[in-house]
């Protein structure tokens, strides 16, 4: 069994990230899964309301483990100049990039078990030249020639309490996500999903829900067609692969209790239609996962709160879980 540590970068230093890995460490010191972060410990230091001792910088990720109960392990990356709290800086971005680029690195050469990335800012990084709409596609890249034994992603899960939901179209504007659709899409998103929730979660013959696009599904043709030529083709070669996919179903009563019971995962074609039920169930404990990548990756289903970093008042809960979910695959990985 691999008894590797995790990494969690620290996304923007600007945002909530240092206070929520303080705050992630101080509830799993004792009981685990132990991590360290990648990124600059001054930042991390800052966050600890002048506690001495709380961070240690390490030199390697094997450090981590004898340091976690004691301290919390920072690998320090550092920044070229100190962040403010609540003012994104591009100045930040290349050490941002580097901070996760290091983390997929030790991940994919076995050193970390799993890769929990804090949330980014996307505009800063956009001013210095990034070119990924965010973290699910940039890791993408990262490990696109790295093999792996099965349909690669990435494709975007969020999970909370029992719902798992599958993005089709990530942050797509409304107005283009039909025509941003196809067959071979969402067989894409499925296959991925059906194959991670066997790998990574255990479950043997996954059930998948694939929602429809339109109110009612469309209403036989009566609300749009998408349901029709698109959806429905597609949950047809979905069958014909041997995976047990159903749909297309109308989205409004496809995520209650009753509903949830049916299915173990849900084929969402659209970014709200995927996290306002997500957010519903569990606001506070959601966790994004990335699927059909050759390394563990997770992260708080949530973004870096510049209104409220430095007032001591970020909930590390979503962190926490994604902390924990990223044990558990890997666990499941390594078994």
């Amino acid at each position: 069994m691999n008894t590797a540590p995790l990494a969690v970068t620290l996304g923007d230093p600007a945002g909530i990230g240092p206070e929520i890995v303080v705050k992630a460490w101080m509830a799993l010191r004792e009981g685990g899964p132990k991590f360290f972060v990648v990124g600059d410990a001054k930042s991390v230091a800052a966050a600890t309301s002048g506690e001495p001792g709380i961070v240690r910088t390490i030199s390697a990720p094997e450090e981590a483990l004898d340091a976690f109960p004691a301290a919390l392990p920072v690998l320090d990356i550092p920044l070229p100049s100190a962040a403010v709290l609540g003012t994104p800086n591009p100045a930040s971005a290349a050490s941002v990039i580097r901070w996760i680029e290091t983390a997929v690195d030790l991940a994919l050469a076995g050193k970390v078990r799993a890769v929990v990335t804090a949330p980014i800012a996307k505009a800063p990084l956009y001013d210095a030249g990034f070119k990924f709409p965010g973290h699910t596609e940039f890791l993408g890249e990262l490990t696109a020639s790295t093999p792996f034994d099965g349909v690669r992603g990435p494709i975007m899960m969020l999970a909370a309490a029992d719902l798992r939901v599958t993005l089709v179209t990530v942050h797509t504007p409304i107005a283009r996500v039909a025509g941003q659709l196809s067959v071979d899409g969402i067989v894409h998103a499925a296959q991925v999903t059906a194959q991670a929730l066997q790998r990574d979660f255990g479950i043997a013959a996954p059930r998948l829900a694939v929602a429809g696009l339109n109110p009612h599904a469309g209403e036989n043709g009566g609300i749009g067609r998408e349901e029709i030529e698109i959806v429905a083709p597609a949950v047809a070669a979905l069958r014909n692969l041997g995976i047990d996919a159903q749909g297309p179903f109308p989205s409004d009563s496809l995520f209650h209790a009753e509903a949830r019971a049916r299915y173990d995962g849900v084929i969402c074609l659209y970014h709200d239609q995927a996290l306002i039920p997500v957010k519903m169930l569990d606001f506070w404990g959601g966790v994004n996962i990335t699927l059909g990548l050759p390394i563990v990756r997770t992260s708080p289903d949530h973004g870096t709160a510049f209104d409220i970093a430095g007032q001591g008042i970020a909930r590390a809960d979503s962190l926490i879980a994604a902390l924990r979910a990223a044990d558990e695959i890997a666990l499941r990985r390594s078994a």
